[in-house]
């Protein structure tokens, strides 16, 4: 079992005890927190306490978190791109692809899966650790806490947005300046597994311009607030949709007069042309700001590579005409 521990705080006086434990162990509900003390997992000063109890502020608590229900999800021995590792974090490098965790359509093959092979003990958190996901055909830095302390730790930081993630991506057309794009995301009304700009939650993506080429954009993105597709979503929004995005792209675009190298690679590139590069978190034992970079995969290093050598024959090109 984990164990969480910590003292009751002063501005809790007064509060019934479920009440007090849910103010400092918000990622558990307080139906969660009630069962857990009439089930004897929790302790007050070394004591079992009574769920309707009041509490002083003070009081030491310990709680044995039981194991996860999620038992059922089994270990798979899939290569796992391990940047770094200790007692309290795993962080990986996910490849584009991959399924972060089981789900409708997913139950097999999954990041969660590798991980219970890599660490087994991780079958006693829920969701294995994982306190925050990339989509399938994302690449990139992800997080994964050891412990419970850990897990509760890494979910305060991307609830306080103190967690920081910048992503790389290759969109459709030439962005004159960098900016920011505030426009909140929801639920499509007819598609449910589409998000659209509208009402909904509050989304800020900041960027700024790599690389400029002739009908396309490397960007970096510094996410403020993490929707789901925030990044596919905004871009799309603003009309520089990102290459090859399944869900929020259009069809690819062709500069004229290109190779048929670069034509083919537009063309054949099927997964949205975004990577996670960088991941920065306080670690959850030693407070120290911790950061890991992870340069892009191959097939976006291709393309921007070869959409590079296109606009550099197309301006030599058009120099050579002008002499």
């Amino acid at each position: 079992m984990n164990r969480l521990e910590g003292l009751i705080p002063n501005c809790c006086q007064g509060m019934r005890l479920d009440k007090a434990l849910s103010s400092m162990f918000g990622d558990y509900s307080r139906t969660t927190l009630q069962t857990w003390v009439v089930g004897g997992q929790v302790w007050l000063d070394g004591k079992r306490p009574l769920k309707r109890m009041i509490v002083k502020g003070g009081e030491q608590v310990v709680i044995e978190v039981p194991e996860s229900l999620d038992l059922k999800w089994d270990a798979q021995d899939i290569p796992l791109d391990v940047v770094f590792e200790d007692e309290s974090v795993i962080v990986v490098n996910k490849v584009a692809g991959m399924v972060v965790h089981p789900g409708a359509g997913n139950w097999q093959d999954t990041l969660l899966n590798a991980l219970l092979q890599h660490d087994s003990s991780l079958k006693q958190l829920p969701r294995a650790g994982i306190v925050h996901r990339l989509d399938k055909n994302t690449s990139g830095l992800l997080v994964v806490a050891r412990t419970e302390q850990a897990r509760m730790h890494l979910n305060r930081q991307f609830k306080k947005r103190t967690a920081s993630r910048r992503y790389v991506a290759i969109v459709e057309g030439r962005l004159i300046a960098g900016g920011t794009i505030d426009a909140a995301i929801g639920r499509h009304q007819h598609d449910r597994r589409r998000m659209i700009v509208g009402e909904g939650k509050n989304a800020v993506s900041h960027y700024r311009i790599v690389s400029r080429f002739r009908m396309h954009s490397v960007v970096r993105v510094q996410l403020e607030t993490g929707r789901t597709h925030q990044i596919r979503v905004h871009f799309r929004h603003a009309g520089f949709p990102l290459i090859g995005d399944p869900e929020y792209g259009t069809r690819a675009k062709i500069p004229a007069g290109a190779t048929q190298e670069l034509a083919t690679l537009l063309c054949a590139f099927r997964r949205q042309a975004l990577h996670a590069e960088l991941l920065e978190i306080d670690h959850p034992d030693t407070g120290e700001r911790c950061h890991w970079h992870q340069g892009v995969p191959q097939d976006m290093r291709n393309l921007i590579i070869a959409l590079k050598r296109d606009a550099d024959d197309h301006a030599a090109t058009k120099n050579k005409g002008m002499q």
